[in-house]
């Protein structure tokens, strides 16, 4: 098929990418005997070297091994940002394991999908999440668990003082360990780092159980092979290669690693180029964000628009140096364009918008890293070696002409092996012939820019009229008084469903309906402006920080 987008990529850029046919580690294997001594990981005023890297994970993979975790076993992670959870992932994989990296705040009703739909037969856990585990391990597959603490990479002072003085209060909640279960320094200390023997089918084996479903409330693990994982890092890689130094960049570890976003473009990505990533284990703590940025000088930044957000509206911004990054690359939800305006604004660097989903091990599209190239409101290109189209959303074998708004569907060597327990919702979303069908509502221009309308799911139905919610959400954050938006439909008696706003005013400013609707009159349609605005201290956000209109919705039926 035609791809007229490649005419658009920045000069060298390559359209297609020859992937190894290595597994996932392979890369960090070949950078930590490039650079060796290069930091890896800057952690609580620690830093750990590629080398000790190394042979952290080589014994967590022979530790992994002495549990009687071979090929195909899984290995689940409820782990905040932090060395443990990168060791911890690569020691798994190099045991064969299949790594699902669960959010560290679930609750034990998630836990418990997470645990009995992969079978999980190890999981590595802080121990102040010790007591979620607790209350499903008895109906899990689990055998062992190891337990880990915020300080066990922090020397041996602040080992014994940590649990003393900093969490005294919180270590009377931690549950006491039973009888077989491990602690983390004793799991790698009784272990010696020879990697075990295992053979990887890297296009076959699965390396992560990654689970979506955000967008429904039911949890769904996307199987993804070492391919596919190999195959995203290589495809950012190759987008970043010109602006990039192998060796000599450092990555903002802000974004959660549990989430894909975060282990693909933060970690992997970092740890295939032999560059250090700054570990924050909480992104709602701007004021040491910043101060991390002003000292370590990173120059990469993963990110998404709430926490752009908030680094520009912090009170004490102007007192940071945060110009050393070069990049920031924006994914998980959308980029109004006054965020980009003011983020490069207060970092005099440039914010690009790309797109992805946890089935493309994420991303598909990005924007090029060129102010006068790229296409703000855009979600950019497709990657290389990415093929895309907007096929009609009842027939989904009718592509769209340019313009035609439809479903997005993309194909390419990132995209899942599928469901994992669910071939129903495989067979939804994977056609015969490898397209995803990604439930996000799109239309493509003639040069081949791909934006986003919304999920097909957001729809609004306003007396016939069809409303987006993105387009709503953009002209609110035009507004000066107002700091974040989210926009859903309501039920109304009279219109079907109408318009209703959810606005966080920035600090020190207030608002009313009035205003806000005035404002919206000016700009859109009438049946596109809010019915009803709600101003609210905070919006429900997902652990990487996108905004969460289930939530919403949910609060409105109550």
């Amino acid at each position: 098929m035609d791809r007229p987008w490649l005419e658009q990529y920045v000069e060298g850029t390559p359209h297609d990418i020859d992937i190894p046919d290595t597994p996932l580690w392979a890369a960090l294997d070949e950078a930590i005997e490039e650079f060796p001594e290069n930091t890896a990981i800057y952690y609580e005023g620690i830093e750990m070297t590629f080398r000790e890297l190394g042979e952290n994970i080589a014994k967590a993979a022979n530790g992994f091994t002495k549990l009687g975790v071979g090929k195909g076993d899984v290995v689940a992670l409820m782990l905040p940002n932090s060395p443990q959870f990168v060791i911890a992932y690569y020691g798994a994989l190099k045991a064969g394991a299949i790594v699902t990296a669960v959010n560290p705040l679930s609750m034990p009703k998630e836990l418990r999908i997470y645990l009995q739909d992969t079978r999980a037969k190890v999981i590595v856990t802080l121990n102040f999440f010790l007591e979620v585990v607790e209350a499903v391990r008895d109906e899990s597959n689990l055998e062992k668990v190891i337990v880990t603490a915020g300080w066990d990479h922090l020397g041996k002072l602040k080992q014994i003082l940590a649990p003393l003085l900093v969490y005294r209060k919180e270590m009377k909640s931690v549950p006491p360990l039973r009888e077989g279960d491990i602690e983390w320094l004793d799991f790698l200390e009784d272990a010696v780092p020879e990697v075990p023997d295992v053979k990887i089918n890297p296009s076959e084996d699965i390396a992560v159980y990654q689970f979506t479903g955000g967008t429904t409330g039911i949890p769904k693990a996307a199987m993804l092979t070492h391919r596919n994982l190999t195959a995203n890092w290589m495809q950012c890689a190759a987008w970043m290669d010109w602006m990039a130094d192998r060796g000599k960049e450092k990555f903002v570890g802000a974004l959660p690693l549990q989430h894909i976003f975060g282990q693909s473009v933060t970690m992997n990505l970092a740890m295939a180029w032999g560059c250090g990533i700054i570990l924050l284990t909480d992104p709602r703590q701007t004021k040491k964000l910043l101060g991390l940025i002003d000292k370590l000088k990173p120059t990469f930044f993963p990110i998404v628009a709430t926490l752009a957000i908030s680094i520009y509206t912090h009170p004490e911004v102007s007192k940071y140096d945060i110009t050393s990054l070069k990049l920031s690359i924006a994914g998980a939800m959308a980029l109004p364009a006054e965020v980009t305006r003011k983020f490069e604004e207060a970092t005099n660097s440039i914010i690009i918008e790309g797109y992805g989903l946890s089935e493309a091990s994420p991303v598909t599209h990005a924007n090029p890293l060129d102010k006068d190239k790229r296409k703000i409101g855009s979600i950019g290109l497709p990657f290389p070696s990415t093929y895309c189209k907007i096929v009609d959303l009842e027939d989904k074998t009718k592509i769209l002409p340019v313009g035609e708004i439809g479903e997005l569907a993309v194909k390419g060597p990132q995209v899942m092996k599928g469901y994992h327990n669910r071939p129903d919702e495989t067979d939804a979303v994977l056609t015969s012939d490898g397209w995803l069908l990604t439930g996000d509502i799109a239309k493509m221009d003639e040069e081949g820019w791909t934006f986003i309308v919304d999920r097909k799911k957001d729809l609004i139905n306003a007396s016939g009229y069809k409303v987006w919610p993105r387009d709503v959400e953009e002209v609110l954050f035009e507004h000066p008084k107002v700091r974040e938006a989210a926009v859903i439909g309501v039920p109304d008696e009279t219109r079907g469903e109408t318009v209703k706003a959810y606005v966080v005013v920035e600090p020190g400013q207030t608002a009313t309906v009035d205003e806000i609707r005035s404002f919206c009159k000016e700009k859109m349609a009438v049946y596109k402006v809010p019915t009803d605005v709600e101003f609210v201290d905070t919006l429900p956000k997902s652990s990487v920080g996108k905004v969460l209109r289930r939530e919403l919705r949910e609060q409105e039926e109550e």
